[in-house]
């Protein structure tokens, strides 16, 4: 058994310590944006604060346990890529949409970056447990449990897969087709699913979740114990992330609305209401399975809920509809018929 000597601060779990450093660390973003109306460092800001937060947690603990140390790396290796992709893509954008409208508002954009720390702390919480004081006061099952191998695997798969998407994506937007009015970024792995990258951010953060119980799952933490049940509540982490994606930042923005734009503006609206129909919305499969899928599987089993999809008989104004519909008349009239034959997404 590795020999340790963990720093006590404040709590033995690393809670309060943890949740100051993080305020502290976006208070200082905060500052920096706000005065310089600057959004270039917001979301390095955010990726970077799991690499800081896991670093001084395992130093805090002193322990030279592999699977602390495997877990704090892959939280470390997701942030590092996150923020760096991020930095990289802001920096050739130029600026960041989401805060057009908060930018010059004190409380507005304060609240997104006491958002921000809540993310980061909640999410760090299976590698802030993991190294902290009351789980490594227990004896520590060696590395190489089935939850270690699966974690590791799933890890490595969802880190290539998010990180290839984002790359693939950025590079689509960037190429002549991905300019073209009414685009489908339908390459790589955004031909099974539309939003690949979501599903391997989820993924990763069960991968470190599943890890990180280790000890609990084969008792070396005892079953009765505080650190038992702290480990098995840090299912929080993955569970507030996949919240966020899947019902307030992620896809509640890109989907339906997504869907509107295109149908208001005509341009490419075949094309990507075929897209809809094919892939799917967020576990990666193929599309002659996703297709042909019943719609319950879809809007229940398939992640495709309703509150995704675009029916623009309820979605668009009137005077819009029939704009749409005269367009789609025009159309038709010159050779151009629906391809998809489910009702509209």
């Amino acid at each position: 058994m590795a020999i340790y000597s963990p720093v006590h601060v404040l709590d033995d779990y690393y809670l309060a310590i943890t949740l100051l450093v993080t305020v502290a660390y976006q208070l200082i973003g905060f500052s920096i944006a706000f005065t310089f109306k600057f959004d270039k460092l917001t979301d390095f800001m955010g990726g970077t604060n799991f690499v800081w937060l896991a670093i001084f947690t395992l130093a805090m603990s002193g322990t030279t346990n592999a699977r602390q140390i495997v877990a704090s790396i892959f939280i470390m290796l997701w942030g590092a890529r996150l923020s760096g992709f991020l930095l990289f893509r802001i920096l050739k954008t130029g600026k960041d949409d989401r805060f057009d409208d908060k930018r010059d508002k004190f409380f507005p954009f304060l609240g997104f970056w006491v958002f921000q720390m809540l993310w980061v702390w909640i999410v760090s919480l299976p590698v802030t447990l993991l190294n902290s004081p009351n789980v490594l006061q227990f004896p520590q099952p060696a590395f190489g449990k089935a939850n270690d191998i699966i974690g590791v695997i799933i890890f490595a798969l969802a880190f290539v897969l998010e990180s290839v998407s984002d790359i693939q994506k950025y590079r689509f937007k960037q190429s002549e087709a991905g300019k073209q009015p009414g685009a489908v970024c339908n390459v790589g792995f955004f031909k099974y699913s539309r939003h690949p990258n979501y599903f391997a951010e989820i993924m990763t953060q069960i991968s470190i979740f599943i890890i990180a119980i280790t000890p609990a799952s084969y008792h070396s933490v005892p079953s009765g114990s505080g650190a038992y049940a702290a480990l098995y509540s840090s299912m929080l982490g993955w569970i507030f992330l996949t919240v966020l994606l899947m019902f307030l930042s992620g896809l509640p923005l890109q989907e339906r609305p997504g869907a509107k734009k295109r149908y208001e503006k005509g341009t490419g609206w075949h094309e990507y209401e075929k897209y809809l129909h094919d892939t799917s919305i967020l576990i990666p499969m193929p599309p002659a399975v996703w297709r042909n899928l019943p719609v319950f599987v879809k809007r229940t089993i398939g992640c495709e809920f309703p509150m995704y999809v675009f029916d623009p008989n309820k979605h668009v104004e009137a005077d819009k509809m029939q704009d749409r519909q005269a367009e789609e008349g025009r159309q038709q009239s010159n050779g151009e018929n629906r391809q998809s034959s489910e009702p509209l997404q």
